[in-house]
């Protein structure tokens, strides 16, 4: 016979406690799972103060219903060494070929690599959070976000715009373009409506169009993954997060044609797959538990392939021409990008996964260590209008070498004085 709801309030506290021993719960819900509320209800069928009162509770007094279906985003907190250690040698990567591009042709894939960590390293923290919350607070994250990105760009911008008040350097005459759309994220978006050669608006500042690609691509990919781990298990959200990983593949064959260069390299709708390659990653990650087959082979596997990838980028970066016409600029502009995010993913995924490799010891070094987690962005952000005013200052054989030194110096500063105190802050 089917219990009415007055025998349900009068089962006692030992069956309950039985029925949720035997999991006789409601079935799973968006995300792989949620905590469901205790079999006991009040009249009506709607959930007793008893059972209420049994629910976790999150910090601003909602029940917590939970975010099952990713317990590996759970699986410890901090940070990939060797991942950091990655991030040290992509920034140097990206120096040696502002300064000295002869050398290695292929230095700009270091902001490819930046943007695989960045999907997989945001797209992790997202699933942790959904996993103890059942929820993402999206307003503190982009206010977390903002203090970790902002400060030190402006603080760039702020010393351009004094060079430009104070100096007649030719690199800062007139730079008040640049200035302004690197400091609103645009830059990318400019470039990409310009066919033919760069205009001079952004020259000052052009490396920050690659900020503009990871900020446009914040606005566009959490709210995305939250509706999906709100609304389908974690299987599906996999499947969607590889489907619209593939989107700018087909998107940038649409695209193609010898003007659309410009369009292609810049835009975040045609670079996305290499930040959602991360992401990716991370849901898969986030899916499997601690000791889980399919876990232990995917590290097995990637730690494996961790080299042969590395050798291919590196291949890359010391052969493959990112800029101008060649042979390499059809491929490299449709499936190039995705291929350096796969790439990209696989070293992650064995840094993440297998830190007891030769490959994770060497990455965990100290000093790339040190300077991947604090310095990187900085020196990212300092290094190419430092470039420019040592150019103009006219040092000749030492400007390379100066312009270095200024970058540490400069990164350090911003480190110490911005980004450290803001990190601070934001944890309390």
């Amino acid at each position: 016979m089917d219990s009415t709801p007055t025998d349900t309030a009068t089962r006692t506290g030992r069956e309950e406690a039985a029925d949720e021993e035997q999991g006789r719960h409601r079935p799973a819900g968006p995300g792989g799972g949620t905590l469901e509320l205790p079999r006991r209800t009040g009249r009506g069928g709607t959930p007793s103060a008893l059972a209420l009162a049994l629910l976790p509770v999150r910090a601003d007094g909602r029940p917590d219903r939970g975010g099952r279906g990713f317990p590996g985003a759970l699986r410890r907190g901090g940070r990939v060494r060797g991942v950091d250690g990655l991030r040290a040698l992509a920034v140097v990567l990206v120096m040696v070929y502002h300064l000295q591009p002869e050398l290695l042709p292929g230095g700009a894939l270091g902001v490819d690599v930046f943007f695989t960590i960045s999907g997989f390293v945001i797209t992790r923290l997202l699933l942790a959070e959904f996993a103890r919350t059942g929820d993402v607070a999206m307003r503190s994250f982009y206010w977390r976000r903002w203090l970790r990105l902002v400060p030190a760009l402006l603080a760039v911008c702020a010393f351009c715009a004094v060079l430009a008040l104070t100096t007649r350097l030719p690199s800062f005459d007139g730079a008040w373009a640049a200035i302004g759309l690197a400091a609103t994220f645009l830059v990318n978006i400019v470039r990409a409506s310009q066919p033919g050669v760069y205009s001079s608006d952004t020259s000052l500042l052009s490396h920050t169009w690659s900020l503009g690609v990871e900020e446009q691509f914040y606005f566009v990919w959490p709210p995305l993954l939250l509706l999906l781990l709100r609304r389908f298990r974690a299987r599906t959200v996999l499947i969607c997060a590889v489907v619209v990983c593939l989107l700018p593949l087909v998107w940038r064959v649409v695209l193609w044609n010898p003007d659309a260069a410009h369009r292609i390299y810049n835009g975040m709708d045609t670079r996305a797959d290499q930040l959602l390659a991360g992401a990716v990653l991370a849901v898969v990650v986030a899916r499997l538990p601690t000791g889980h087959p399919r876990l232990v082979a995917l590290g097995r596997w990637a730690a494996r392939l961790a080299w042969p990838a590395l050798a291919l980028l590196a291949l890359i970066v010391w052969q493959v021409p990112m800029t101008g016409a060649n042979a390499w600029t059809v491929p490299w502009y449709t499936v190039g990008f995705l291929v350096t995010g796969l790439l990209s993913a696989t070293l992650v995924a064995a840094l993440e996964l297998r830190p007891d490799t030769w490959l994770s010891r060497s990455l965990s070094l100290a000093p790339l260590v040190w300077v991947g987690r604090n310095l990187s962005y900085g020196l990212y952000l300092w290094h190419y209008p430092l470039a420019r005013l040592m150019s103009d200052l006219g040092l000749g054989a030492w400007q390379g070498a100066a312009t270095v030194a200024a970058s540490f110096v400069a990164a350090y500063a911003s480190y110490r004085l911005l980004e450290r105190p803001l990190t601070r802050r934001r944890k309390t």
